[in-house]
């Protein structure tokens, strides 16, 4: 089974002004000189994590890795309540990269993420075709309206009790107690009081947790698994994100399909995903003629070490694709 290369460190770092008062951090390692890919992470505001950097050869890629606005090392952090998300949507976010691309001198880069990072990835490449050589996605989302009315909602019958500690966890005084819990949260985990903030989010990690329980091969316990500050910004940027369907239009990255006509792109989808299920990465490899979809059945959310090697093989392939 392929195994991740060998830790490397960044050759160099910085904060990158953004606009608005944000300051996103970004890091450089490998091979200077290689073939620029920009690893997306997922959340949205799970920055901080760099085991990407393990996934791309660092004799043959210049591997960028950032943190969104608000989480990470970017800043300002959004753990803090007094840090408005007004300025952290989907289009602030493509800007960002956009300019990172530009401060960093790059013409055209290959684009690796998943989960909210398949999301970015496509309403970017979506929006700059001409910048993205490849893409590689490991957990395809939409975030459209029926994968979140799913995540949240739908695959709790399938885990009845986890998901009525989830709900009830809203106040019954809440008119989103019966529908729309994403809502709820977004006011819940924005409270004045600091308990009525943290039992929101460690409630909110708590369910994330349970749709992923099964995935014995994978990282059961993710969501949960990461300090408090971390875990704050997480959720708030979620319950941001999700309760304005990421400022995206119902299915408007599938309707803009065709604008990646001519960039070739591996999409791995475990089969065993219930928070997000194969249905949207059928869907995108259906309008994507160019994207080969490639499902793993040992594999849920979380990944697996089938899923890891299939992510290894397709930037191993794209690697060795000189840029035109």
């Amino acid at each position: 089974m392929a195994e991740p290369f060998p830790p490397v460190e960044p050759y160099a770092h910085g904060l990158l002004e953004v606009g608005d008062g944000n300051r996103i951090y970004w890091e450089t390692s490998g091979n200077p000189q290689g073939k620029a890919a920009l690893c997306v992470h997922g959340g949205p505001g799970g920055g901080g994590r760099r085991g990407a950097r393990g996934m791309f050869d660092p004799e043959v890629f210049r591997i960028v890795l950032f943190d969104q606005r608000g989480c990470g090392e970017s800043l300002p952090h959004a753990s803090d309540p007094s840090v408005s998300l007004d300025h952290n949507t989907t289009d602030h976010l493509i800007a960002d990269m956009e300019r990172l691309r530009a401060h960093l001198g790059i013409e055209r880069w290959l684009l690796y993420g998943g989960s909210w990072g398949s999301t970015l990835i496509l309403a970017y490449a979506e929006r700059y075709p001409e910048r993205v050589s490849e893409i590689v996605i490991a957990g395809v989302t939409m975030t459209r309206p029926e994968e979140t009315d799913w995540l949240y909602g739908g695959v709790g019958r399938l885990l009845p009790g986890a998901w009525e500690t989830f709900r009830d966890a809203v106040p019954e005084a809440e008119s989103e107690r019966g529908g729309e819990l994403v809502a709820a949260y977004n006011r819940l985990v924005n409270s004045p009081d600091e308990a009525v903030r943290v039992k929101a989010a460690r409630t909110w990690c708590a369910w994330e947790d349970a749709v992923i329980a099964h995935e014995a091969l994978g990282h059961p316990g993710y969501y949960s698994d990461k300090p408090d500050d971390a875990l704050m910004a997480f959720v708030r940027i979620c319950a941001h994100y999700f309760s304005h369907d990421a400022w995206l239009e119902d299915g408007q990255l599938l309707r803009d399909a065709h604008r990646l006509a001519g960039i070739p792109a591996v999409l791995i989808h475990g089969r065993l995903d219930l928070g997000s299920p194969l249905k949207s990465a059928w869907e995108l490899s259906k309008a994507w003629p160019d994207a080969e979809l490639k499902v793993i059945d040992d594999s849920g959310h979380t990944g697996s070490p089938t899923l890891r090697g299939a992510v290894l093989d397709a930037i191993a392939r794209f690697g060795r694709v000189t840029p035109s």
